[in-house]
C-alpha cells in the first residue's frame, strides 16, 4: 500500500499537449467511443454478476440449497470479496494505468464466470463466484475516474449515467439469455457462455482506449495522489458523504433484495414458464432500469443548470426511493399473475435507477482528480457489503423463515418487507442534502 509519505514519482508523468492521448480526447467521437466500450465493459460485468438469478430454480434444485444459501450465492459469495478488494485496487487506479486494470479485471471474472458452469455443490459455486468478485473488484472505480475525466463537470452525471446503464442492460442480456440456456442446454452451460466473450473485450479495451491525462476536461493540474488513510479521513470528515454512502448501500439493499429474486418470484408464485420469465422479465427489468438510470443522470444534470443548486444530485435519489414503495408493493401483493406483475414491476425499477449516476457525480464533486477511483471504491464499497452482500441473503432468509407459515408466497412477502427499507433509505438522502453543499465548495484540486 502506498502511503503519504512515499515519493511523488509514482505520480504519472505530466502529459504534453500535443500527447496522441490528449489529442484523441479532444475529438467528441472518440470520447464516446471509449463511453461505449466501457459501458459495453459493464454490461458484460452485470451480466456476468446477475445470469445467476435466471438459474436459481434450476441451481437449487440441481445443488439442493435453500433460499438463503441462493441469496448468499447472488450477493454474499460475490460482494464479500468485491468490496475488500475494490479499495485497494481503486488506489492501484488513482496512482497507475487505469485501462490495463480493467483489462485484467475484465479477463478475471470472465473466466471464472465460465467455471460456475463446473461447480458440482455450494461450496464450489460459492468460490466460483467468490472468483468473479475477484475480477469485477477492479471494473467500476477506474473506468469511473476515466469517464469523469473525459467528460466536463456540467455532463458528468449524464454520462456516469450512460456508463450505469450496464447495469440494466447486463440484467436484460443476462436475465433473456440465461433464460434460454438454461431451457435448451444447462445452468452450467449458462454460466461458460455468459462469461467467455468477456476475453474479447478485455483485448478491446487494451488496444483501443488510450490513457486521459488526470484533470483533462477542466484542465486541472495533475497532483500527487494522497494516501488510502487521507482519503478515508477526508471522505469521512464530510457529514454528507457519510449519509450519501449510507442512502446507495440501503437503496441497493431494496434493488438487490427484490431484483435477485424477482425471477424466482414469478416461477414459484406465479407459476411463469422460465422462458417468459426472461423475456418479459428481462425486457420490462432492463427497459426499466436502462430509463431510469438514464433519467436519473439526465435530471440531476438538468435541475443543477437551472437552478445553480448541486443538492438536486441528492434530492433526484430521494424522491425516487419515496415513488418506488407502492409500486413494488403493488407488484408483490396485489397483481394476480405473473404477467401483470411483470407489467407492474417497470415503475419500481425505473425509480430505482434514478439513483446511481448522481451519487457517483456528487462522490466526484467532493474530492480531488487523483482521488476519484478510490472515492468511488469507498462509495462501492458501503453500497455493495450492505446492498450487494446483505439484501438477497436476508431477502432469501426471511423467506426461509415464512415459509413454514405461507409457503410458496413466502417470498412475496419477504420481499415486500425488503421494499419499505427505502423508508430508511430516504432519511438519509435527506439529511445528506442538509451538508453537501458546504462540502462541494470545499473539494479539493
Amino acid at each position: 500500500m502506498v502511503t503519504d509519505s512515499e515519493s511523488t514519482a509514482e505520480v504519472d508523468p505530466p502529459v504534453s499537449s500535443d500527447s496522441a492521448s490528449l489529442q484523441a480526447y479532444k475529438r467528441p467521437y472518440y470520447r464516446y467511443l471509449v463511453l461505449g466500450i466501457l459501458t459495453t465493459v459493464y454490461i458484460s460485468n452485470f451480466v456476468d454478476r446477475q445470469v445467476i438469478n435466471v438459474l436459481a430454480e434450476y441451481i437449487i434444485e440441481d445443488l439442493n440449497i435453500s433460499d438463503g444459501q441462493f441469496g448468499m450465492l447472488s450477493g454474499l459469495a460475490f460482494a464479500l470479496i468485491y468490496t475488500s478488494l475494490g479499495i485497494p485496487i481503486a488506489r492501484w487506479a488513482d496512482i497507475s494505468n487505469r485501462r490495463n486494470i480493467i483489462a485484467i479485471s475484465v479477463t478475471i471474472w470472465s473466466l471464472m464466470t465460465a467455471l460456475c458452469g463446473a461447480a458440482q455443490n455450494f461450496g464450489q459455486l460459492f468460490l466460483a463466484r467468490f472468483g468473479v468478485g475477484v475480477g469485477e473488484a477492479g471494473g467500476s472505480p477506474p473506468s469511473h475516474s476515466i469517464v469523469s475525466d473525459i467528460f466536463p463537470a456540467e455532463q458528468r452525471a449524464t454520462a456516469l449515467s450512460i456508463y450505469s446503464l450496464g447495469v440494466y442492460g447486463g440484467i436484460l442480456v443476462g436475465t433473456v439469455g440465461g433464460a434460454y440456456l438454461v431451457q435448451f442446454f444447462s445452468w452450467r452451460t449458462a454460466f461458460i457462455v455468459v462469461g467467455l466473450p468477456g476475453i474479447f473485450l478485455a483485448l478491446l479495451v487494451r488496444f483501443v482506449i488510450k490513457e486521459p491525462p488526470r484533470g483533462m476536461a477542466e484542465a486541472r493540474k495533475d497532483v500527487a495522489p494522497p494516501g488510502f488513510f487521507r482519503v478515508m479521513l477526508f471522505l469521512w470528515e464530510r457529514k454528507s458523504f457519510r449519509h450519501l454512502s449510507f442512502a446507495c448501500a440501503l437503496h441497493a439493499f431494496v434493488t438487490y433484495g427484490m431484483g435477485n429474486f424477482m425471477p424466482l418470484f414469478l416461477g414459484r408464485v406465479h407459476g411463469m414458464p422460465i422462458l417468459d420469465i426472461g423475456w418479459y422479465y428481462g425486457m420490462i427489468a432492463g427497459i426499466g432500469g436502462l430509463a431510469g438510470t438514464f433519467f436519473g443522470g439526465w435530471a440531476s444534470d438538468r435541475m443543477t443548470r437551472q437552478t445553480g443548486d448541486k443538492t438536486w444530485y441528492v434530492w433526484i435519489p430521494f424522491i425516487s426511493t419515496i415513488l418506488a414503495i407502492p409500486f413494488a408493493l403493488n407488484t408483490f401483493l396485489i397483481m394476480p399473475d405473473g404477467y401483470l406483475a411483470t407489467y407492474s414491476y417497470f415503475l419500481p425499477v425505473f425509480c430505482g435507477g434514478w439513483y446511481l449516476a448522481p451519487c457517483i457525480a456528487s462522490t466526484h464533486f467532493l474530492v480531488g482528480i487523483r482521488m476519484r477511483a478510490m472515492a468511488s471504491a469507498i462509495l462501492l464499497f458501503v453500497l455493495n457489503l450492505i446492498g450487494l452482500g446483505l439484501g438477497p441473503m436476508l431477502t432469501g432468509f426471511v423467506s426461509d423463515f415464512l415459509t413454514p407459515s405461507y409457503g410458496d408466497d413466502a417470498l412475496r412477502y419477504a420481499m415486500s418487507i425488503t421494499v419499505l427499507v427505502n423508508i430508511w433509505c430516504a432519511v438519509h438522502y435527506y439529511l445528506a442534502s442538509k451538508t453537501i453543499r458546504e462540502d462541494f465548495a470545499r473539494a479539493p484540486d
